[in-house]
């Protein structure tokens, strides 16, 4: 079963600072029928002006990855990390049994845009914790990538506390490639830019999302000038 959700569909707000939207409930959007796809809870796509952010806030009991797609983002927290992230690097927080962050566009002229997604974890009172990777983008030229995953990828690959694996992929135009997924587990797709078709059926175009269940084959081809996007393997 595929569920699509046009980029339209999502709810968007602008608080001149920040333009933002939300694909699941979160903050002043509230639908009892979208509040998750399995441990997913979250997925908001920000654009923060510069020299701007979110000041000091608390979380808790939550996996935190923050994708930049354009821009810089400046991360201080609780524990006494301060750091910057930029394209082509992820940073995963663990709230975990309490954290205070912020999150500001350390820039004087250039917005920055980033994808943050939130994940409850498989277990509680973790102690807070903070993860930054970068990633060569080279490397998710028609293949996907893992860059946060429970799974021993290797170096360049952030850990998380729940079973997950969140994939990049940039496939040129014409190129598809396969995914296989387990019995019972669910695939999200997000696409950042371009379009791509999915079992040759349903096509995704620039931020839309699609939830995926009761699927163990995925062909993902890309059109137009081709596609880049995002997918996680979800229990």
């Amino acid at each position: 079963m595929i569920q699509m959700y046009p980029a339209e569909s999502r709810f968007g707000s602008d608080h001149g600072w920040l333009k933002t939207y939300h694909s699941f409930s979160f903050a002043d959007y509230y639908d009892p029928e979208n509040m998750n796809f399995g441990p997913m809870r979250v997925l908001n796509d920000d654009t923060v002006q510069a020299k701007t952010g979110f000041g000091p806030h608390p979380h808790r009991e939550m996996e935190i990855v923050s994708i930049v797609l354009k821009g810089q983002l400046q991360h201080q927290d609780s524990t006494g990390t301060t750091e910057i992230i930029r394209r082509g690097e992820i940073q995963r927080m663990s709230a975990g049994t309490g954290v205070i962050h912020s999150e500001m566009n350390p820039s004087e002229t250039e917005d920055v845009n980033f994808l943050q997604l939130w994940f409850e974890p498989n277990e509680r009172k973790l102690s807070p914790s903070y993860e930054q990777i970068a990633y060569d983008e080279t490397q998710m030229k028609n293949r996907l990538l893992p860059v946060v995953s429970h799974r021993d990828f290797g170096k360049n690959v952030a850990h998380i506390h729940q079973d997950l694996t969140i994939y990049l992929a940039k496939l040129e135009a014409g190129r598809a490639i396969s995914f296989a997924q387990a019995k019972n587990r669910r695939t999200f797709l997000f696409l950042m830019e371009g379009e791509l078709m999915l079992n040759q059926e349903q096509t995704l175009k620039r931020r839309d999302s699609a939830r995926i269940a009761e699927l163990t084959n995925l062909n993902l081809q890309a059109s137009g000038s081709g596609s880049y996007f995002m997918l996680i393997d979800l229990p």
